[in-house]
């Protein structure tokens, strides 16, 4: 079955590793993306392999699984469930780019109905929520969130 894509890149003036503790903590998605809340249904480490993290969106809450976290320069995550997709993967790089960041946000999916209906909002979506993360880490997020859990 063929893929589905959507791929998003900015520039921001932040270092990686100002950069990183917005993409790697979904406590913090809220205050810089188009979220109205975000944060983790499991306890232990948060932005670790295996944490398992929400994020809602108008009526639509999304659960994805942290597959990989190589600080400061990439996280790979799953969707296990809220959009409509089959077999989910996302990808962030996070590459240093003079005193910058060049931030590259893709991601893959089966091409089902469901997944190309999902294509049309994270068209929109990608653009959108990595030039809200590039903004927000050359102006500074508030540095302590408070930790938001769902069961």
């Amino acid at each position: 079955m063929t893929q589905l894509r959507v791929e998003a890149e900015a520039v921001s003036q932040a270092a990686p590793e100002a950069v990183w503790p917005l993409v790697s903590n979904a406590d913090r998605y809220s205050q810089w993306g188009p979220w109205s809340a975000s944060g983790y249904t499991s306890t232990g480490d948060p932005g670790g392999v295996g944490a398992i993290r929400w994020m809602q969106l108008g009526r639509t809450r999304t659960v994805e699984r942290v597959l990989a976290a190589d600080s400061p320069r990439r996280l790979v995550y799953t969707v296990v469930k809220g959009i409509p997709v089959r077999n989910y993967r996302a990808e962030v790089t996070l590459t240093p780019a003079g005193d910058g960041t060049h931030i590259r946000w893709t991601a893959t999916w089966d091409r089902t109905l469901g997944g190309r209906i999902a294509l049309r909002t994270l068209r929109t979506l990608y653009p959108a929520m990595i030039a809200q993360l590039a903004a927000a880490a050359d102006h500074g997020v508030p540095a302590s969130p408070g930790t938001h859990r769902a069961g």
